[in-house]
């Protein structure tokens, strides 16, 4: 009873919570679906933390999900050991990476007065969730090796059955409790979604690559020795 709960009611619960929040949002206050990004009150902080944080973690997704959408590619992908062991290697690193990118940018919020009063108790629900996630799944890859092969004998074929409306939990109760906490924060993150930052994955500015450039007009009067005032 107590996996049917964790394991089928609250993924659906996880992503109506996901879409309904979403779409509220959404068309109530538009203009909120940002990164609400704090790099104009410090930069260089910021970079070294973001970008091992979002490589990493968007490497490692896409990873999971190709696992999900394609399981027999990914099984004969990983069937060969050399490139097993290259995969566990480099999904090793890649979430070391993100750990030390995330906790830069925990320490950056922590540290700096500036971004600390803009930063929200969502922020910190959000950081600490991120946190615990990514811990959680460097952890899994170090203890319970070879993840890239048997992560799509487990999870990938639960997901699936999710998917179809067909729950089967047999794929999943008897693993480890460590990688079920690594499955079910990710649906506590995607109930998190709505009503945090990562609703920025959906804004992604792709329609730089087509709109019209932009036109700056300075409007100032020019003060003394020509220089703009």
């Amino acid at each position: 009873m107590f996996d049917t709960i964790l394991f089928v009611a609250f993924p659906y619960v996880a992503v109506a919570v996901a879409v309904v929040g979403g779409l509220l949002r959404y068309f109530k206050d538009r203009f909120s679906f940002s990164s609400q990004s704090s790099e104009f009150l410090e930069k260089r902080e910021l970079f070294w933390g973001s970008v091992p944080w979002h490589y990493g973690v968007v490497i490692i997704l896409t990873a999971h999900l190709l696992a999900f959408l394609f399981p027999d590619a990914w099984g004969a992908l990983v069937a060969n050991p050399v490139r097993l062991y290259a995969l566990e290697i480099t999904g090793l690193a890649l979430a070391l990476m993100t750990i030390v990118g995330l906790v830069m940018l925990i320490v950056r919020r922590v540290q700096r007065p500036r971004i600390n009063a803009v930063t929200t108790w969502l922020d910190w629900v959000l950081l600490v969730a991120l946190l615990a996630q990514v811990v959680l799944g460097f952890w899994v890859a170090l203890a319970y090796r070879w993840g890239s092969d048997w992560y799509v004998r487990t999870a990938v074929p639960w997901l699936r059955s999710l998917v179809v409306l067909q729950p089967n939990i047999q794929f999943v109760t008897a693993l480890p409790w460590v990688v079920k906490l690594h499955m079910l924060g990710g649906f506590v993150l995607v109930a998190l979604f709505p009503f945090t930052r990562l609703v920025h994955v959906f804004t992604v500015p792709v329609t730089y690559l087509w709109r019209p450039y932009q036109v700056v007009i300075w409007n100032r009067r020019p003060g003394p020795a020509g220089r703009r005032v």
